[in-house]
């Protein structure tokens, strides 16, 4: 009668790779998230789920200020948040800038577009 060999418990296995890189550039995850998180608080108050902007941010954890600056991104341009979603924005463009006051209507939002945003 033969004797089974031991089995080990842990098996290694090496698996030969290289990254490559590819052209393109890199999406601003923050901004993209920020700018998908603003459509659907917008998406989630006009449903009625929440009345207020304050009672949504209770619901979410979070500053009721910070919803609101987040919130203001749904006011962008169609032009700049197709750039943003694309990958296509200039390196000036960032969630902290875009926090900050902008002009509402598009046609102010222009001189933004032209200046910041690398339309390709």
């Amino acid at each position: 009668m033969s004797r089974a060999k031991a089995i080990p418990e842990t098996i290694t296995i090496h698996v030969p790779f290289h990254i490559v890189r590819r052209g393109g550039r890199k999406m601003d995850d923050a901004l993209v998230k920020a700018l998908a998180r603003a459509f659907r608080w917008k998406r989630i108050l006009e449903s009625g789920d929440y009345t207020t902007i304050a009672d949504l941010a209770k619901g979410e954890s979070i500053a009721p200020s910070y919803m609101t600056r987040v919130m203001r991104m749904t006011l962008l341009a169609p032009e700049i948040v197709e750039a943003i979603v694309d990958g296509r924005q200039g390196q000036e463009v960032t969630l902290a800038k875009l926090l900050e006051p902008f002009a509402t209507e598009w046609v102010s939002q222009q001189h933004l577009s032209r200046s910041v945003i690398i339309m390709l």
